[in-house]
């Protein structure tokens, strides 16, 4: 046999393979808008010509609308085109399509399409999101509860610890509540202690949202008075906005400093990382750009040291996007989940929407994020209502 031959049929098992996947392209985006608790939800379909439906999610609080306009300025810019290699799409929608690039409107617009690039690219291949992602096998990955205690009233020490005990039996091994926001200083302090310390008799690891309501002097203060109870952070007790003002407490307080959320990029990162304001980051993959964001974010991160517990407040994409990028990531530590909405979401889903179980969630393994929306019970039950003005903690 010719060398040419021998070639040839080298070669012939990947151009098999390269001729049974498909080359799809994008016909048209769809999006969807709903209202559930006061929340303003989005949601985008990019679909092609061959039937697939990618799945993304665009939700912000309060300007929902706002972020599908800059959902369908992308579109024409994506009709037509393969939608694989969601890391060249991104660069190009990032890069190249306008030098006024970020801000969280279109970050957020961005991240939807990348979520729904990479559903795609999934369901094309046959394979789950993680698995593109590099990691070997759906592992489960530790969550805490976020804002778990937000509709316990009375408010007093006693009844948090109770709720803390009942949260631990449901298998639940770590939460997140916001810190008192009403009185003084010192009562502030106090009264965050003994929370501290009925919730640590319960069993429970735990963070505190401190709400950026914190001078530096009162925010290392507040840290050595909690200390003793060993909270896994303390999330963003100054303004996010001011990395030297979070290095200053970061480096002079007794527990960890975490903050991201309201952060874009990993060039806003850079800044926050190279200030050392935290030893933890908290991006939000819907509104940092996306699964190919967020990861570069976590690379970034681990350079210096710093561990990944990404932001999560929002629908069930979102939630499934977040888990799915962090499949694999070697500075993971733990995942936000709003787990208010949990049997909500599994009803709206068909059952396909990851639950945590045992402290822990994992992945979906079905081709894509693994997840399907039943878009007629979301309208009977959660129309849109108007874009909300409900600010994100609840206060009207």
């Amino acid at each position: 046999m010719l060398r040419r031959d021998l070639l040839a049929a080298a070669c012939l098992p990947a151009l098999r393979l390269r001729a049974a996947i498909s080359s799809p392209k994008i016909s048209r985006f769809a999006t969807r808008k709903h209202t559930l608790n006061g929340r303003d939800f989005l949601f985008l379909e990019i679909h092609t010509d061959e039937g697939l439906v990618g799945l993304g999610e665009g939700s912000l609080p309060g300007r929902a609308a706002i972020v599908e306009e800059a959902i369908r300025w992308l579109e024409p810019h994506l009709r037509g085109l393969d939608p694989a290699g969601p890391a060249e799409h991104w660069d190009r929608m990032y890069y190249e399509l306008s030098r006024w690039r970020d801000g969280s409107v279109m970050m957020t617009a961005l991240a939807a399409v990348d979520i729904a690039l990479w559903d795609l690219e999934g369901q094309r291949l046959g394979v789950p999101c993680w698995r593109l992602a590099g990691a070997g096998r759906a592992a489960p990955l530790r969550v805490y509860y976020s804002h778990w205690s937000q509709d316990l009233k009375p408010r007093t020490p006693a009844a948090l610890g109770e709720l803390a005990a009942r949260t631990r039996e449901q298998g639940w091994t770590a939460v997140k509540w916001v810190v008192p926001r009403a009185g003084s200083e010192a009562e502030r302090r106090d009264q965050a202690a003994a929370e501290c310390e009925a919730v640590r008799k319960a069993g429970l690891d735990f963070g505190l949202e401190m709400w950026e309501t914190f001078s530096v002097r009162s925010a290392i203060e507040f840290a050595r008075a909690v200390a003793p109870f060993r909270p896994m952070f303390l999330e963003e007790p100054v303004l996010r906005e001011s990395p030297q003002a979070l290095a200053e407490v970061a480096s002079k307080s007794p527990v960890p400093v975490a903050t991201g959320e309201g952060l874009l990029t990993r060039y806003d990162f850079r800044h926050l990382l190279d200030h050392r304001g935290a030893q933890i980051v908290q991006p939000d993959v819907i509104h940092c750009g996306g699964i190919t964001e967020i990861r570069r974010i976590a690379a970034l991160a681990e350079t210096y040291g710093v561990e990944i517990s990404p932001h999560m407040w929002y629908g069930p994409v979102a939630h499934t996007a977040s888990i799915h990028a962090m499949s694999g990531v070697r500075n993971f530590f733990m995942q936000e989940w709003d787990a208010v909405h949990d049997s909500v979401f599994a009803e709206l889903t068909r059952g396909t929407a990851p639950v945590p179980a045992r402290g822990t969630v994992t992945p979906p393994s079905k081709p894509g994020l693994g997840i399907e929306m039943d878009w007629a019970l979301w309208e009977k039950r959660f129309a849109y209502q108007g874009q909300s003005m409900r600010p994100p903690g609840g206060r009207k």
